[in-house]
């Protein structure tokens, strides 16, 4: 079948041949063909083209002017010309249409309509082959304006004739045309100096074309200088930014002139969305902390100002819920994570009962495990990772270093709750720099920890009631008119896809996992663990401290409170707690930061004391030297040198006796007061003993009489 309008191609001829189609009914169809300039209508039986048709050698094609323009897209002048050639062929085709498809006649049909609309006769058929030849309506009629000015291609020019318009506001008429040579400058410059992390400007780039390529250099007062050739002889910045732009790549600049971190963060293009990667509640949870734009006081005294807190969150990619939140001084580090995910598995009833906030279950349902964690590379690298692997069954997603785009819905959280924060909260962070005169805004600070914290729970209930804007949507979402609300979500999630929520019994078996792992040692003074000692009745009872001895066994422990020490078993649920010992008492409540400040302390002060201990371990060897040195020389004046070994050995005892009566002599206590004392009456010995004394042997008698009379001689001596 024949249809109106419609193009066809034949198959059988060597050279392309299109028709159209113009008029056509059961006898006599006609057609023009699509090439030419003036292309005019032929006539054909419509059942030879229909048999054409049937045997595959006419077929139907789609129309290659089949084009959609608004008039808002065109120019002034492409509507006129449209509009004049309009009413020359609206008028024609209506009235004279029969003529026209008559060979014999249509040339008075284009001679009348030439004299009536004060034209050539040849641009009448030019404006009706236009019109047959591409769609038969108004926009046939549209110049090929699109084809003119080889828009997107490049000329190759020759530096004799100046192409583009004269220069304005010079007397230089004429400069150079941009040829391939040139070209290759403006690339060099580009690559040499534009893209670099100094980042020049577009202008300063121009400038090292024109000193590397267009300036001589000369030496003044051995000073190297440049000297620009005439305006006539270089290319004008115009010119260079004009290139410039032309063969631009945004993503290259970007890379070498920031970095690829940079390009990926902030420029990057967006084509997907995190929600896309979930398949219901649980699927993705997102952490991160801030640090929150406000300054807070003691909770001791509001006079002193602590500084700001650290706020972490973790979100459902799904629902957006907040699932999990900490507010402290710890972090951002694995201590602040792990109080995070450990408020995540809490009943948050409970929990907001603590800050005095009484809530429904419905407002906060969340206390679950995911299945992924997607967390920085720096607080989920290492640490306790491997337990929440291995036990939770918890996948870790760490992003790359300075990626918070990977994170963006708790990034995007962070803001709207900092924004809030400042515009209300006193003590908050008003601008990046103060100026002078300005008030410090830390001055104003006046919420401790709990009543900021109590803020951020409401902040948090709030946004888990608050409609998502811009959020993606599901058709079964809409079918069942769902507001897009991160607690509508939860619900509608966990009812009506899979999602992957986990739920945990026992929340001390989470902390178990969370908290950090060492190493301890079995001693006899205890097992031993970062320089304390500890004990526990189990270590006690099955002898460990003399069976195990330097032996190492795997701990769990709180830096927090180095009070206790825990044992995990092998099921990954039970442990078996170790106490601080009495040895240790001294860091009883200690963080384990202080404890190990204490221990580097220590070290310090005996490495400062060391060279005055080993001073005064070498003058203690010198005296000691000295001593025996003196007492050496004085034995050698005083000792015969006839007297026999056998002679210097004997009478070792009574020679021990009599010295030690001569310091018991020289050791008594006289508590009589010297002054008030009465003369002392010296009492003379004489080598006679008394009737009452035994007589001891020779030598012992001669050998007191000498100690006596050396004893007398040293206490006239003394006096």
């Amino acid at each position: 079948m024949i249809f109106y309008n419609q193009v066809y191609q034949y198959t059988d001829k060597e050279e392309e041949s299109r028709i159209r189609v113009i008029e056509t009914n059961s006898d006599v169809t006609y057609f023009v063909e699509l090439h030419g300039v003036t292309s005019m209508p032929k006539k054909a039986a419509t059942m030879d083209l229909e048999a054409e048709i049937q045997s595959d050698i006419l077929l139907p094609i789609p129309d290659p002017f089949a084009k959609s323009y608004s008039d808002k897209d065109l120019t002034k002048n492409q509507i006129r010309k449209r509009d004049e050639d309009w009413t020359i062929v609206s008028e024609g085709w209506a009235n004279l249409k029969d003529v026209f498809l008559n060979k014999k006649m249509r040339d008075q049909a284009f001679d009348k309509l030439a004299f009536q609309y004060n034209t050539s006769k040849i641009k009448v058929k030019r404006v009706f082959t236009r019109f047959w030849q591409r769609g038969l309506n108004k926009n046939a009629l549209l110049p090929d304006y699109m084809y003119s000015g080889g828009k997107g291609k490049e000329r190759t020019l020759t530096t004799e004739a100046k192409v583009g318009r004269p220069r304005r506001y010079t007397s230089l008429k004429n400069g150079i045309n941009i040829t391939e040579e040139i070209k290759k400058q403006f690339n060099y410059v580009i690559k040499k100096y534009y893209r670099k992390k100094a980042r020049p400007s577009l202008t300063d780039t121009y400038n090292y074309l024109l000193r590397e390529f267009y300036a001589d250099k000369y030496y003044e007062a051995n000073v190297l200088k440049y000297h620009v050739w005439d305006a006539s002889r270089i290319p004008t910045y115009d010119q260079f930014y004009y290139w410039f732009k032309k063969f631009e790549n945004p993503q290259i600049d970007i890379q070498l002139r920031h970095s690829s971190k940079e390009f990926e963060l902030k420029h990057r293009p967006i084509l997907s969305n995190s929600t896309l990667e979930t398949d219901g509640p649980g699927t993705r949870f997102q952490i991160d902390a801030t640090i929150a734009d406000v300054y807070l006081v003691s909770s001791f005294d509001r006079s002193l100002i602590i500084g700001r807190p650290i706020v972490y969150g973790v979100i459902d990619v799904y629902s957006r819920m907040i699932t999990g939140v900490y507010v402290g001084l710890e972090g951002p580090s694995w201590l602040g994570a792990m109080m995070a995910l450990d408020n995540m598995v809490m009943n948050k009833v409970e929990f907001c009962n603590q800050y005095d906030i009484p809530i429904g279950e419905s407002q906060w349902p969340a206390h679950h495990l995911p299945e992924i964690i997607i967390a920085d590379r720096g607080e989920f690298e290492g640490y306790s990772v491997e337990n929440l692997i291995n036990n939770l069954n918890i996948k870790i997603e760490n992003t790359t270093p300075y990626r918070g785009d990977l994170k963006g819905i708790i990034e995007r959280y962070f803001r709207t709750m900092n924004g809030k924060i400042k515009r209300m909260a006193p003590g908050s962070i008003q601008k990046e720099y103060r100026e002078r005169g300005d008030r410090d805004y830390r001055l104003d600070a006046s919420l401790n920890l709990t009543e900021f914290t109590k803020i951020i729970i409401h902040l948090v209930l709030h946004h888990n009631q608050k409609i998502i804007d811009k959020y993606p949507l599901e058709k079964e979402m809409m079918v069942d008119r769902l507001t897009a609300t991160p607690s509508n979500l939860w619900y509608w999630g966990i009812g009506n896809k899979k999602g992957r929520l986990q739920t945990v019994t026992e929340q001390n078996v989470l902390r178990l996992n969370l908290l950090p792992k060492g190493k301890a040692k079995i001693t006899r003074a205890g097992i031993r663990f970062k320089g304390l000692s500890y004990g526990s009745e189990k270590a006690l009872n099955e002898q460990w401290y003399l069976k195990y001895r330097k032996k190492s066994i795997e701990i769990v422990y709180d830096p927090r409170n180095m009070n206790q020490l825990y044992i995990p078993h092998a099921d990954g649920y039970n442990f078996d707690t170790c106490y601080l010992l009495d040895t240790s008492k001294q860091f009883k409540g200690t963080f384990l930061e202080e404890i190990e400040f204490f221990q580097e302390l220590r070290e310090e002060l005996k490495k400062e004391e060391t060279i005055n201990q080993i001073e005064n371990t070498i003058q203690i060897d010198a005296e000691i030297e000295s001593i025996i040195k003196e007492a050496v020389a004085g034995k050698k004046s005083t000792v015969p040198t006839n007297v026999s070994k056998s002679e210097k050995i004997k009478g070792i005892r009574v020679n021990r006796q009599a010295e030690k009566i001569m310091n018991r002599k020289l050791e008594n206590f006289d508590l009589v007061d010297k002054v008030n004392e009465k003369p002392t009456q010296v009492v003379e010995f004489t080598s006679k003993p008394a009737k009452s004394e035994t007589l001891p042997k020779k030598s012992n008698s001669r050998l007191m009489e000498k100690l006596m009379k050396k004893r007398d001689e040293e206490f006239e001596k003394g006096n």
